[in-house]
C-alpha cells in the first residue's frame, strides 16, 4: 500500500492511544510493486470465480455479481486511489465488461459497487484512513446519515440492484455509488474543516475516535456492552454430535 510517484506526508492516528502524528510514506520501489498490489486486489480473481461457477453450471439465469470498491475523498487519493491500491481498484473495474460478456448468454451482469468508508481490519492498518473515518463519522452521525455494514448493504440490495422498475442507476463509469452520503458536499466540507485542526488534544472532542475503537474491537469480539471480559471462561466446549 504505497504512493506511486512522490513520498505522501500528512496526519495520521494511534487510534489505540489517540495520538495524532505526522507520517510519510515513501513510494514504489518498482513496477512490481503495482503488479503485485492488482495481482491480490485487483479483478483476476474475480473473474477465475465466475468461469468456474459457471463452468459448474451453478449459476442461475439473470445472475448478478457485484465487487465491493472505495474511491474516498482527495485527501486519502495519494495513498489510496493514486496509489497501488488504486491500480487494483482500476483493473477490478476493469473485469466488468469480461465479465458482462462471459454472462451474457445466462442474462448475466456484474457490477462493482463504491462503498461508504467503513472500519475494518484492512482499512485500519492504512494510515491517515482511521483519523479520516473518525472524523467522517463524528459528522454522518450527527447529521442522521451514517450508516454501518449492514445499513448500506441493505441500501444497496433495495434501492440499487433490486428496484421497482428494475434499473440499476449506474454512475458515468458504470459503477454503483452506495458511497453517496459520505461524499455529499457538505460532509466533506466539515470533515476537510476538522481534519485541519485536528490534533490529539482535541480528537475526543471533534471525532468519533472513542466509536472507531468500539467498531474496530467489535470485529473481534471485544468491547460489547454486558459481557464480563474479566470472568473466567472455559474455551473447551463439548458440542455433542447430531
Amino acid at each position: 500500500m504505497k504512493p506511486i510517484d512522490v513520498p505522501f506526508t500528512n496526519k495520521t492516528v494511534d487510534f489505540h492511544t489517540g495520538v495524532i502524528s505526522d507520517i510519510t510514506i515513501n513510494p514504489i520501489d518498482n513496477e512490481e510493486d503495482i503488479a503485485n498490489t492488482v495481482a491480490v486486489m485487483g479483478g483476476e480473481d474475480w473473474k477465475f470465480w465466475i468461469e468456474d461457477l459457471k463452468e459448474a453450471g451453478v449459476l442461475a439465469d439473470g445472475v448478478k455479481t457485484v465487487a465491493y470498491s472505495y474511491i474516498g475523498p482527495e485527501l486519502t487519493f495519494p495513498i489510496y486511489r493514486n496509489g497501488t491500491i488504486g491500480r487494483a481498484k482500476d483493473d477490478l473495474e476493469g473485469t466488468v465488461p469480461a465479465l458482462n460478456d462471459l454472462l451474457k448468454d445466462i442474462n448475466g451482469v456484474s457490477y462493482v459497487s463504491v462503498n461508504k468508508a467503513l472500519v475494518t481490519q484492512s482499512s485500519s492498518a492504512i494510515p491517515v484512513v482511521p483519523l479520516y473515518i473518525s472524523l467522517l463519522y463524528k459528522v454522518m452521525k450527527e447529521k442522521g446519515i451514517h450508516e454501518g455494514t449492514i445499513e448500506q448493504m441493505q441500501r444497496l440490495f433495495a434501492e440499487r440492484l433490486y428496484t421497482a422498475d428494475g434499473k440499476v442507476q449506474l454512475d458515468e463509469k458504470g459503477r454503483i455509488r452506495v458511497d453517496d452520503l459520505e461524499m455529499r458536499a457538505d460532509v466533506q466540507a466539515e470533515v476537510a474543516a476538522l481534519w485541519e485542526k485536528a490534533c490529539t488534544e482535541n480528537l475526543s472532542e471533534i471525532s468519533d475516535i472513542q466509536g472507531y475503537r468500539d467498531e474496530f474491537f467489535n470485529l473481534f469480539g471485544f468491547n460489547f456492552d454486558g459481557i464480563d471480559y474479566n470472568a473466567d471462561t472455559n474455551e473447551l466446549v463439548n458440542v455433542p454430535s447430531i
